[in-house]
């Protein structure tokens, strides 16, 4: 099932949960697409785009020597990450992505290569995406993805 922005504000309101985001690949795309629902405030708390590395170690806690071990590309960092957001803005659901775009590769991943997680009270779910298209195309449908497991992490929670 796809889930919408629209749809996972609604869900998050009806069991009186927070949301924040905490985004690299999708550079702040998540958090637009949420905050272009009307009424989104009532959930929504707010984002932290670390798309350097050094910004995710500084602001969500991110663990030094498991960057300088792995890279960003990881399923350990996104997960950190999204921890990370969860307790910085203190909210109670937290999504996160982390990744490669393109053009290219980078650190040894192909674009395309996506980690999200959804961090809930319940705790956290992580997805490995291997996306295909031009930039634009992996971040939007990172962005679609992102939000999809949104949904499905809060609806397993309750």
């Amino acid at each position: 099932m796809s889930a919408d922005a629209a749809d996972l504000l609604a869900l998050l309101a009806e069991r009186g949960w927070t949301l924040g985001t905490a985004e690299s690949l999708t550079g702040g795309l998540v958090a637009a697409t949420i905050v272009a629902v009307p009424g989104a405030s009532r959930v929504f708390s707010g984002s932290v785009v670390a798309y350097d590395p050094a910004v995710k170690i500084s602001l969500l806690g991110v663990d030094h020597d498991l960057v300088d071990r792995v890279g960003t590309v990881d399923e350990q960092v996104v997960t950190q990450m999204a921890k990370g957001a969860q307790r910085r803005l203190g909210v109670d659901v937290a999504i996160a992505t982390t990744g490669v775009a393109g053009p290219g590769p980078s650190e040894g991943h192909p674009a395309g290569t996506v980690w999200l997680a959804c961090a809930t009270p319940a705790g956290i779910v992580t997805r490995r995406l291997t996306l295909t298209g031009g930039r634009a195309t992996v971040r939007a449908d990172a962005v679609a993805a992102a939000l999809g497991l949104g949904h499905e992490a809060v609806s397993a929670a309750s």
